[in-house]
């Protein structure tokens, strides 16, 4: 069972514009680990089930990217393009995560078989949300302040205050039309 308590932020202008530089560098991202995921679908479909091993040569497929190969492919992301840098290595990963699990409940379906349609490339203002997968442990959250990595203190509105025990196992900022949250998930 999770269970998510979600609180609204108050931010500075300057952290309203890194986070929104930051989202928008994760729907980038987003759409080219999706696009190499088509682009490999694409080349390794074939609509022939069988045909003369005299007459023509089957090509070898190639490798299928996966959620590890892309992930190891984002040093060489920071290396061409530097204000990848700026951004949290986990969030980025979490973002490669995303498209793994969106593209094999297209090809292969949910646990009850149950397929989803062909994931769709995002927008600008469809992508709306960035995640912190690492732990947040209690003594950066302050009062009313909770320390986010790269960013530093972001004031909160705690509008019920966070029970004792709960051990925060990812941060989710949000934006939504009415401002930005931030959504502390626990297992429990």
């Amino acid at each position: 069972m999770r269970l998510t308590y979600q609180y609204r932020l108050r931010l500075t202008k300057k952290q309203i514009a890194t986070f929104e530089h930051w989202i928008e560098l994760c729907r980038r991202q987003y759409n080219y680990r999706l696009a190499e995921r088509f682009n490999w679908w694409e080349e390794n479909r074939c609509d022939v089930d069988r045909c003369s091993i005299v007459c023509c040569s089957i090509a070898p497929l190639k490798d299928r990217p996966n959620r590890w190969s892309q992930q190891k492919d984002l040093a060489n992301t920071k290396a061409l393009f530097p204000e990848y840098k700026e951004l949290v290595s986990h969030t980025l990963q979490h973002v490669i995560t995303r498209v793994d699990k969106t593209f094999d409940r297209w090809l292969k379906g949910d646990s009850n078989g149950k397929k989803s349609g062909r994931p769709r490339f995002k927008g600008k203002g469809r992508y709306r949300s960035l995640t912190f997968p690492d732990p947040i442990k209690p003594e950066h959250i302050q009062g009313k302040f909770i320390q986010l990595p790269k960013i530093g203190k972001v004031k909160m509105i705690l509008h019920r205050p966070i029970p004792d025990g709960f051990k925060i196992k990812t941060a989710t900022i949000t934006y939504k039309a009415d401002g930005w949250y931030i959504g502390a998930i626990r297992s429990v």
